[in-house]
């Protein structure tokens, strides 16, 4: 497993929230790699927050994988600040992400336009 800890700043988490991610691949395919900095290009640029990013491997741990139900990967679970949410694919749409983990609450034209 590898743990990421960035500092950023999400407008729909509170201050003292620190937001929690799992990020299930399989292995070191092309596909578990364009998730991953997806991931942290998307937390990077679009948002300020703390958060922690813990990467599952399911070829090395498929218990985990067994126990959260995942099914495909590359699969993130948002599970702090509830509720729990989870997204299948390559994260590379930010704005799809963000709403999908339940981040976003968009409020006007502007919100969509920052994430474009």
């Amino acid at each position: 497993m590898q743990r990421l800890s960035l500092p950023k700043e999400i407008d729909a988490v509170s201050e003292n929230e620190k937001l929690q991610l799992r990020l299930y691949v399989t292995g070191q395919t092309p596909r578990s790699v364009r998730a991953i900095t997806n991931i942290n290009r998307l937390y990077e640029s679009k948002l300020q927050k703390s958060f922690e990013l813990v990467v599952i491997d399911v070829l090395e741990n498929p218990q985990l994988a067994e126990d959260e139900k995942v099914v495909a990967t590359p699969t993130l679970i948002k599970e702090l600040p509830l509720p729990l949410r989870r997204i299948i694919g390559d994260f590379s749409d930010a704005k799809k992400v963000l709403l999908g983990l339940d981040l976003l609450h968009l409020n006007n034209e502007n919100e969509i336009e920052r994430l474009s």
